[in-house]
């Protein structure tokens, strides 16, 4: 009988223990790549869901979401749209949306290129994990 108890024992320990470590979470690796100078920035590229608001003589373009494609070589960054933007902004699939350079600490220099192509010189930063990025254009007409 205690034989029995003993293996039984043994084996809820077992299935704890491996329970225990097939459900244990890594540390996602963060998005970063080093430069040939040996600077490491944030590695952007792929697909962002963007948050577009607009503000000021531009806020009868509204609020929408888009999705945004980061192509990026080194330190600098181009992204463009990937759906077209709602009626009554003119903004198309395909057409440009950001671009800009990055630092080890976030961005150096960044723009949010508008739907008839002119960039505006925002301000922006990457959140410490490096999954949110926000920009904003002040001051946008």
């Amino acid at each position: 009988m205690r034989t029995k108890i003993f293996i039984g024992l043994l084996t809820v320990t077992a299935i704890l223990a491996w329970t225990v470590v097939a459900g244990a979470q890594t540390a996602p690796a963060t998005p970063k790549l080093q430069l040939p100078s040996g600077e490491t920035v944030w590695d952007l590229s792929g697909d962002w869901d963007a948050f577009v608001e607009n503000y000021g003589m531009r806020a009868r373009f509204g609020v929408y979401p888009n999705v945004f494609r980061i192509t990026q070589t080194g330190s600098e960054f181009s992204a463009i749209r990937m759906k077209d933007n709602p009626p009554p902004s003119p903004g198309r699939a395909g057409s440009p949306s950001l671009r800009g350079e990055l630092a080890k600490a976030g961005f150096n220099k960044v723009w949010i290129v508008d739907s008839g192509g002119i960039p505006w010189e925002s301000k922006g930063q990457v959140s410490e994990d490096g999954k949110r990025i926000v920009i904003e254009a002040e001051p946008y007409p």
